[in-house]
């Protein structure tokens, strides 16, 4: 298995909506185990393709607590009801967590591993997980579900820490 790097805010493949998953195949569970393994080492609780570079409709994911290791292809969230605001980071988005509303409950419906149709429920961390990783698969980041303020103070936050690692700065115009 492979740790695999993590594409991070501002490279194209995190905008794109990913193409459905077709071929269920050997390929595919290599990558998936790549996947868990590069989640369990950033640490995360999820991981979307796109995310490794990859533009394919899926994820992984395990709250480390109820779901265990769990995969889900070609997501459609079915319902989603309540509301509830928490914290929230993104492996793409290195740095701090911000506040973010997402619906408390949801159910989704996708693919197994097997290519087999499958329903998930949700509640809490849960369903922030499927939202937030279903949301990159449409090319949506968290912070795109911030307010303006707050998405800029992200960006903000992000350019510094990026300048403190040494990315070279933009010319002047």
């Amino acid at each position: 298995m492979t740790i695999l790097p993590i594409r991070t805010l501002g490279d194209p493949v995190l905008r794109e909506r990913a193409r459905p998953v077709e071929r269920f195949d050997r390929t595919l569970r290599r990558l998936v185990e790549d996947m868990f393994e590069t989640m369990y080492s950033a640490p995360g609780v999820g991981l979307a393709a796109p995310q490794v570079g990859v533009s394919l409709r899926f994820f992984v994911y395990d709250d480390g607590k109820t779901t265990g290791r769990r995969f889900l292809a070609n997501p459609e969230i079915l319902e989603a009801e309540g509301e509830q605001i928490h914290e929230e980071g993104c492996l793409s988005v290195p740095g701090p967590y911000y506040p973010t509303t997402r619906a408390l409950r949801v159910r989704a419906r996708g693919l197994d591993l097997e290519g087999r149709e499958v329903e998930v429920e949700g509640e809490g961390l849960v369903a922030r997980i499927l939202q937030h990783e279903t949301d990159h698969l449409d090319g949506v980041l968290f912070i795109d579900r911030l307010p303006e303020e707050g998405r800029r103070q992200v960006l903000r936050e992000y350019r510094e820490r990026l300048l403190e690692e040494g990315a070279p700065r933009r010319p002047a115009r």
